[in-house]
């Protein structure tokens, strides 16, 4: 059995070079890895870049605040309070598994300085559990409607003390609330982190001013 989770990649890559920039992007709580795949034409990225994307599938795990139901999970959720309570063992779990990915994009010739690390939602948690702690300086962290659930367990690198941290919410989310992805900047902005925060007339999703503005935000950090 593979230690790798099953992916969908999307490459861009007009100039046809050889692939030196990944972006490793996990999706919410009960998606899949193809959530995200159709923005990949729409980010407006350089030409010259050639970069692959990766969109983990999650595996399927009972998730307490839905009766117990079984769907794509990267962690239970235990309770639905403003604190979230969450599953951190779980979250680490899957943070390993994502940490073997970007293992894997190294031994295919991408420097861990050129992958940046994204999620949605639920997918977020585990993005911020990865990045901030991940030994290795990467070119970035991308967290869209999500909350950090783990500051207390995080072991935060020094590798990535000035990562590039871009921070996306919609004002009308009703099922992660703006104010916690505020939290989050606040929090990291705190501890001296390169904090971009930006909010959207919208629920819980993405727009198209968004999907344009991350392009110019991965144009920059993966240049």
């Amino acid at each position: 059995m593979s230690k790798y989770l099953d992916v969908v990649t999307a490459e861009h890559n007009p100039a046809q070079k050889k692939i030196d920039r990944a972006v490793i992007w996990l999706h919410g709580l009960g998606a899949s890895g193809h959530d995200f795949e159709p923005v990949v034409p729409q980010l407006g990225l350089a030409d010259d870049m050639a970069v692959r994307f990766i969109f983990p599938h999650a595996p399927k795990r009972p998730v307490t605040v839905n009766g117990g139901m079984v769907m794509p999970a990267w962690y239970d959720i235990l309770e639905m309070s403003l604190e979230r309570k969450v599953d951190v063992t779980q979250i680490e779990t899957s943070s390993q598994q994502i940490r073997d990915l970007i293992a894997r994009e190294i031994e295919r010739g991408v420097k861990p300085e050129h992958i940046v690390i994204a999620g949605f939602s639920q997918g977020g948690a585990v993005a911020y559990h990865v990045a901030l702690s991940h030994p290795e300086r990467l070119a970035g962290l991308m967290t869209l409607s999500t909350y950090l659930a783990t500051n207390d367990n995080i072991e935060y690198s020094a590798a990535n003390r000035d990562l590039p941290i871009l921070i996306e919410h919609g004002t009308h989310d009703p099922v992660v609330p703006v104010m916690l992805g505020e939290q989050a900047q606040q929090l990291l902005a705190s501890k001296g982190y390169n904090v971009e925060y930006h909010t959207y007339p919208m629920a819980h999703q993405v727009c198209m001013p968004q999907i344009q503005n991350i392009g110019k935000w991965l144009n920059t950090v993966l240049a």
